[in-house]
């Protein structure tokens, strides 16, 4: 664990040389992002060993959702962060004549990176791009349940940065709390939605503003009119990729009656068709038995496994179980692990009860040919993001602001709104002629006042 003087003496370095930070150009912060996306390139050896040894992630999955992930929001941001950073110039309504207003992005500060163990590289250093694009001093705190990941971050960090720009404090539970205390500009907080209510209530104690990524349910609906293998496989890859540990992933599956056979029986298909043993492990065996005990507890109320089931450590298999009772954990719980129910609906009224039920998720991901369809449950079910006929392939769109609402969080993230996310939109406004109609409008209040006054009201 890191001692408290040390997490003490880094946030008053970086508190020190917050204004130092805030006056650094475009090509400054462009040259430091730029150093990051190589050092992350020139290692990508040793970061797929970190993630073999934390979860035995496969090389080629590590360089999709992990190195990709940070380099294409490195290079975004480079090719962008000229304009980001300009003065905004917005419109002048006709009762301010005279003035002229902007909105100029400036840097918090000093704020706090809290990532957790499922996509740790990418969690960690994508909005550490985001941070540095903004003009911050950052601290970095990942999950003590990936160690060999955390070594590598702070090792790579530790070559590029001075600690008090940016550093990585590896630690418990109880360093995370010693964090969370300190009085930061911004906290960045990607995880559960248990740990990110305590991270908003340690925040509010210092009225530090907060990004919350987290999770929650996050249905795929297979209208009638879907391509069925099609869906099936895409729902598959979606869910069972690193080992379903992922917050964006399809929890579970509500699917049209009159199609439901047939796409289980695709789904089972799109299961089989799979490596055996070529996916990630489960992060702990603690992990692993939460989700062995939601397919018994399952399974003790009906459903049917089709595939998969109960595994042993922290080997996975990919199970799938229909006959699922909606009050079931498996159907209440966010499963986070390689688990799909799946559930039919006669109507959309019903679909969209079983998901509005569940709080609103991270994501809604809708499979449907017909456009009306499509039309009718994405205005009526309220999401953090929708993706049709696909999953997951939005987090790499990075022209579209990726975070959740409610319960699966609060906040965007990526690209611009990342940059966003981490600056103080400033406003500012200057009255450019000597005479503001303004003036007209100030007291001693005359009838002929108040008739102007009338009229603003009315009519401006």
């Amino acid at each position: 664990m890191t001692p408290a003087i040390d997490i003490d003496r880094i946030f008053g370095a970086q508190r020190r040389a917050r204004e130092r930070l805030a006056s650094t150009t475009a090509p400054e912060r462009i040259e430091k992002i730029r150093r990051l996306e190589e050092a992350v390139l020139a290692r990508r050896d040793e970061i797929r060993q970190a993630l073999h040894d934390d979860m035995r992630k496969p090389p080629q999955e590590v360089d999709l959702t992990e190195i990709y992930a940070i380099v294409s929001e490195a290079r975004f941001a480079r090719r962008r962060l000229r304009r980001w950073m300009r003065a905004r110039r917005v419109s002048t309504p006709i009762a301010l004549f005279g003035s002229r207003s902007r909105i100029v992005y400036e840097p918090k500060g000093v704020v706090l990176i809290l990532s957790p163990w499922n996509f740790p590289f990418n969690l960690t250093l994508a909005p550490l791009v985001s941070a540095i694009a903004a003009g911050n001093a950052a601290i970095l705190k990942p999950s003590e349940l990936t160690p060999a990941s955390s070594s590598c971050m702070r090792r790579i960090v530790t070559d590029l940065f001075p600690e008090d720009e940016v550093v990585v404090i590896e630690g418990d539970v109880e360093a995370g709390k010693a964090l969370v205390a300190k009085p930061f500009d911004h906290i960045f907080f990607t995880g559960s939605t248990a740990v990110g209510r305590e991270v908003m209530k340690a925040a509010a104690a210092n009225l530090t503003s907060v990004t919350l990524e987290m999770g929650g349910k996050s249905p795929a609906i297979v209208d009638r009119s879907a391509d069925v293998m099609q869906a099936a496989e895409r729902i598959v890859w979606g869910k069972f990729l690193n080992a379903g540990q992922v917050c964006i992933a399809p929890d579970y599956v509500i699917v049209d009656e009159q199609i439901h056979d047939a796409f289980v029986a695709a789904v089972k298909r799109a299961v089989d068709a799979a490596p055996p043993d070529g996916g990630t492990m489960m992060v702990n065996e603690q992990h692993a038995a939460r989700v062995n005990a939601l397919i018994d507890s399952a399974v003790s109320q009906g459903a049917t496994i089709v595939t998969g089931g109960r595994f042993e450590g922290r080997q996975t298999k990919a199970t799938v179980i229909t006959g699922v009772p909606l009050e079931s954990a498996a159907m209440s719980e966010e499963i986070f692990g390689p688990l799909l129910p799946i559930v039919p609906f006669r109507s959309v009224d019903e679909a969209l009860q079983i998901v509005s039920s569940r709080g609103r998720p991270l994501v809604l991901y809708l499979f449907a040919r017909d456009r009306d369809a499509l039309r009718r449950i994405s205005s009526r079910a309220a999401a953090g993001a929708t993706v049709v006929n696909h999953t997951l392939i939005h987090f790499y769109q990075l022209n579209l602001p990726f975070g959740g609402v409610g319960e699966s969080g609060i906040g965007r993230g990526h690209g611009f709104f990342g940059f966003e996310a981490f600056s103080n939109s400033r406003a500012i406004l200057e009255q450019r002629m000597r005479f503001s109609p303004i003036q007209w409008l100030v007291p001693p209040y005359s009838r002929a006042k108040n008739r102007l006054i009338d009229f603003v009201v009315r009519y401006l």
